[in-house]
């Protein structure tokens, strides 16, 4: 019994990385347990093991929780599959 509590409790984290359009560099590669997107119909909150999606952003803020800064954009695409998240964004 006590196992299964203690896994309950453990933090579930996956890879994010985003990614420059105009330049192809990668702004951001992060290990995190939430990322909070500006999608095109309103915010996202995208965690592991989502369904796999992909979404036009708006213009806005990235937001990651566990690590990582906030990342302003002007729009950008996201695609999650599997355990990772990838951002092209135009900043």
């Amino acid at each position: 019994m006590r196992r299964i509590a203690h896994n309950a409790r453990r933090k579930k984290m996956f890879s994010v990385s985003v990614l420059d359009v105009k330049t192809a560099a990668v702004i951001l590669k992060e290990i995190v347990s939430e990322v909070i997107l500006p999608g095109a119909e309103g915010e996202l909150c995208i965690l592991d093991f989502h369904q796999p999606i992909i979404s036009y952003l708006k213009g806005g803020t990235i937001r990651m929780v566990g690590a990582g800064p906030s990342i302003r954009i002007k729009k950008g695409i996201a695609r999650m599959e599997g355990n990772e998240l990838v951002i092209l964004v135009e900043k």
